[in-house]
């Protein structure tokens, strides 16, 4: 039976970012065209059969964007972005995090199930500048398309801005036996969607361009590329897609809406390939699409594009003719039953602006929302009460699991929404059923991926907990700390310090 190719983008089209009032259309660049940078695979310090070494140095620099005056921006081992990090299935990881930044950052690993908070990176995990933390686990989940930011509440948002964000790709025998192209920076490239506006010479401004329901601008940055091509040399290659936007949802589409198939999605390869000409991702979210240009001819140009701007050119090249086909079953994904007599959990987002919150309150860092016991099995039933009419997507993000989507509003979920996900689009006014479970312990966060909704209050966070240790506790940070921290780096007074997220507490009338 031949299988539907998907031609819409499934999410609700009035809640698109297309109609916020604050909504920054995106410009195709007037720049000359650049070779699309592929991020650098990061050598490890050490190797062995069971162990492997990185440093990973969040710093600041300089980057070439545009042509004239570099922008400063700030990178992992890099000046923007990162270099890409590989774990090994099986492989127990010893991670060194050196800050060179001139403030107090974190290292959060965005869909890698390690414990928590100070491993997973969270705000609870600070490391001072000109100091370096190590952490150490061992990888035990599928081969998967994650990544790393920046997560040092209230100030998550700016220092993603400013380029915090790298990839992390983990593999293992079972992703290694499929039919997928992955001869790195060739066939299997990654895709980081993000958007910039530049200001006097080619610098960024994250205060002057601040809206408390999420930072845009109207220039693409793909991999830190402004007006990217590729040059294809291979039939068919493997994009690992990225939402890395502080705010912008991406629906993309390929020039003659040339089809391509998801084969992954946030928590590695999903059960069955799904066939699309259009896709959208909203804030956080990964897909790892498989693009065949058998149909296409050396010299021509396949563009790929969101919404209506274009945002990477593919040069096609000679190439050698394949005929590669994929399994109609890609691989197995475990679906536990929910434990006995658990009741479902209920989580509402709620507002816009600076009025987000999750459950009717805004985040405080050493508050715990929720507990659940490592091992159970959990409903979770989130709620978007935005209405239709003005409201927007939440993107929903876990951290320290990978969820099961179960239904959106009772109903199926999307047709790619079937294997593993940390982050899931809600829509105004919709239901979306999670099942949830936690595999180590520790306190996590859970909020909304408009990264200035996060830094505005609109999380939480859970205990995970063993029943060995049900009331374990943690050392928490704590907003006094913070703010005497990030005063002191910057060489001013407490009172006289102002981050962005600050502000929709303030107006609200509430602390942190």
């Amino acid at each position: 039976m031949t299988k539907p190719t998907y031609t819409d983008y499934f999410f609700d089209e009035p809640a698109y970012n297309t109609h916020d009032g604050g909504y920054v259309p995106l410009e195709e660049p007037q720049t000359p065209q650049q070779a699309l940078r592929i991020p650098p695979l990061l050598k490890p310090d050490k190797e062995t059969a069971t162990d492997t070494y990185y440093t990973v140095e969040a710093q600041a620099g300089e980057t070439q964007l545009l042509p004239g005056a570099k922008t400063k921006t700030w990178g992992y081992n890099t000046t923007l972005l990162g270099q890409t990090l590989v774990f090994e299935k099986g492989k127990h990881m010893h991670i060194a995090l050196k800050n060179s930044l001139p403030e107090l950052t974190t290292f959060h690993w965005h869909g890698l199930n390690v414990p928590g908070p100070y491993t997973d990176g969270g705000c609870h995990a600070p490391v001072y500048p000109g100091e370096t933390q190590h952490i150490d686990f061992t990888v035990d989940q599928p081969a998967a398309t994650l990544w790393l930011h920046a997560h040092p509440c209230p100030s998550t948002a700016e220092q993603v801005w400013h380029g915090l964000a790298g990839m992390v790709l983990v593999t293992d025998q079972t992703e290694a036996k499929l039919p997928f192209p992955r001869n790195y920076g060739v066939d299997d490239i990654p895709l980081v969607l993000q958007d910039r506006r530049f200001h006097e010479n080619n610098q960024w401004d994250y205060d002057a361009d601040y809206d408390p329901d999420g930072v845009q601008g109207p220039t693409p940055m793909i991999n830190g590329t402004i007006n990217p091509y590729f040059d294809v040399t291979t039939q068919r290659i493997r994009l690992r897609i990225l939402d890395g936007a502080n705010r912008r949802e991406w629906r993309l589409h390929f020039s003659h809406d040339l089809p391509f198939t998801q084969v992954a999605s946030d928590g590695g390869v999903m059960p069955e390939p799904v066939q699309f000409t259009h896709l959208m991702l909203t804030c956080a979210e990964r897909a790892e699409i498989i693009v065949d240009f058998g149909s296409v001819k050396p010299g021509e140009t396949v563009t790929l594009y969101s919404d209506d701007v274009p945002i990477v050119r593919f040069r096609i090249h000679d190439y050698q003719r394949e005929d590669v086909q994929l399994p109609d079953h890609l691989v197995d994904i475990p679906d536990p039953d929910v434990t006995p007599n658990t009741p479902i959990r209920k989580v509402v987002m709620s507002g816009m602006d600076e009025q987000v919150m999750i459950d009717g309150k805004k985040f405080a860092m050493q508050r715990i929302d929720a507990k659940q016991q490592v091992g159970n099995v959990e409903l979770w039933d989130v709620t978007n009460t935005n209405e239709m009419d003005g409201g927007m997507v939440h993107p929903y993000h876990m951290h320290g699991t990978q969820f099961l989507v179960v239904s959106r509003n009772g109903h199926a979920p999307y047709p790619n929404e079937h294997g593993f996900k940390d982050t899931v689009g809600v829509n105004p006014g919709e239901t979306v059923r999670l099942k949830v479970w936690f595999d180590k312990p520790g306190v996590f966060m859970y909020h909304c991926h408009i990264i200035e909704h996060e830094d505005g209050g609109m999380m939480a966070q859970i205990q995970a907990y063993t029943p060995e240790e049900p009331n374990k506790t943690y050392k928490l940070m704590d907003m006094d700390t913070l703010m005497k921290a990030v005063a002191k780096e910057r060489g001013i007074d407490v009172k006289d310090l102002h981050l962005a997220g600050m502000s929709s507490y303030e107006k609200m009338g509430m602390q942190m």
